[in-house]
């Protein structure tokens, strides 16, 4: 799909409902919906982030989303796909302010350049004790995407047809610094296997978009 066909489809975003848990739960690994349904999160007293779905057009118009790859480190969510974004800061007036600080600091797309259309749903991710909260935005031209080095390893240009394609949904056996040989529900994008939290709020933008284009 071309990117003016998509932002056409999308003109009315705001206007439809978000998927909320829901689609969260239908990528949610067994072990995730457990303790979800355990874990007080207010109590937990979470730390707060934002992230940035954004679309844009590549170099032959066609409709990608960016991921990046991150790090490997001494941290939960090592060598993981994620969006690009990040924790709120005390500069941050709000957490959309917080997902487009973070999205240009760690793939070079200034907050100039990014329309936000809609807020999705808050997720939270145990392991790290952060409450998320992502964003959905576009973005006109091509970005000169320029990858932050000390966090991102890589950053994914997901083609739209891929993200939306069934196929490209499928079940892992993986090992985590948390889990060990847990069967996971995931998508399968750029040679990557996409799961988890990522995988969860992935679902919720898929869920959204089938309903208009």
């Amino acid at each position: 799909m071309t990117f003016s066909e998509f932002k056409k489809s999308i003109s009315k975003i705001e206007n439809f409902e978000v998927l909320g848990e829901e689609a969260h739960l239908q990528m949610a690994p067994n072990f995730r919906k457990t303790e979800l349904e355990q874990v007080n999160i207010e109590a937990k007293k979470p730390k707060e982030a934002g992230v940035m779905a954004l679309f844009y057009p590549n170099s032959e118009e066609e409709t990608c989303l960016t991921l990046i790859l991150r790090k490997t480190y001494k941290g939960v969510h090592s060598a993981q796909i994620g969006f690009p974004g990040g924790r709120k800061e005390k500069q941050d007036k709000d957490l959309r302010e917080t997902a487009l600080r973070e999205t240009y600091e760690e793939v070079g797309v200034h907050p100039k350049e990014i329309e936000v259309l809609k807020k999705l749903t808050k997720i939270y991710i145990p392991p790290s004790n952060f409450w998320v909260q992502p964003f959905l935005g576009i973005a006109e031209k091509t970005p000169n995407f320029k990858k932050q080095e000390s966090e991102v390893e890589e950053i994914l240009e997901v083609k739209l047809s891929d993200f939306l394609n069934n196929d490209n949904l499928v079940e892992e056996t993986l090992s985590t610094s948390y889990a060990k040989n847990v069967s996971v529900p995931a998508f399968y994008l750029n040679q990557q296997i996409v799961w988890g939290a990522t995988g969860m709020m992935l679902n919720e933008v898929k869920a959204l978009l089938n309903e208009m284009l």
